[in-house]
């Protein structure tokens, strides 16, 4: 069984270079919206038994406990290392460590198990990196979880497979479409909306608010 952590950011910083034509309120719906999405791809697939979502925000954690997921408020430690801790109070001995970006909205179920099932073929130590088109990562299995430490953030996927390498720590990098894509600004958007990986809600929320596929964002 595996224990998923989500990091997600506090919302007053929500996606400004995503559609700087939203207001705040709207922007940190977005997020909300794409929040839900990850945790309900994380439910639907039977070996994670845990959903943590790791975030500063109040808000983000009151909406992630509505969504049945549990909380680690991170108090300004920083993400990388609140994410590292929920992976060493949470996540029993011998147990894979799943971490899915909170803004990755097209994950989809069976490419999370793909994942999965590498993990258990690499066996412990080992690691399994979905990278981001942009050279971050969108999603890291770790086993045990403190195999490495996580460096999340611009640039990442190199660092993961460094310092994997460094340590001796079997890593696969697996190419999947619904983890590929971390929502960071307009361009990943038209490639979201163009895609057909999952975010039903995060689809309905940007329809709602007049963006489909093909209809740039632009500021205001």
């Amino acid at each position: 069984m595996t224990v998923a952590a989500v990091p997600v950011k506090g919302l007053e910083d929500a996606k400004s270079r995503l559609l700087p034509s939203l207001s705040p309120e709207a922007r940190a719906e977005l997020c909300l919206a794409m929040l839900r999405d990850v945790l309900e791809a994380l439910a639907a697939v039977p070996e994670i038994r845990r959903r943590v979502v790791v975030t500063p925000d109040p808000a983000v954690a009151e909406r992630a406990r509505e969504l049945g997921a549990e909380v680690l408020l991170e108090h300004g430690r920083g993400l990388n290392e609140a994410v590292d801790e929920a992976g060493a109070t949470l996540v029993p001995e011998g147990e894979p460590f799943l971490v899915v970006l909170g803004d990755v909205a097209g994950a989809r179920p069976h490419e999370i198990r793909a994942m999965l099932e590498v993990g258990h073929e690499i066996g412990a130590p080992g690691a399994v990196l979905a990278p981001s088109s942009d050279g971050g990562t969108c999603a890291l299995l770790r086993q045990p979880a403190a195999a490495f430490p996580g460096a999340f953030g611009p640039g990442s996927a190199a660092r993961h497979r460094a310092m994997a390498a460094r340590l001796g720590i079997p890593l696969r990098v697996v190419h999947l479409p619904s983890l590929a894509l971390d929502l960071d600004d307009a361009e990943d958007l038209e490639r979201f909306l163009a895609s057909e990986t999952g975010g039903a809600h995060t689809r309905a929320l940007l329809e709602r608010l007049g963006h489909r596929p093909g209809a740039r964002a632009t500021g205001p």
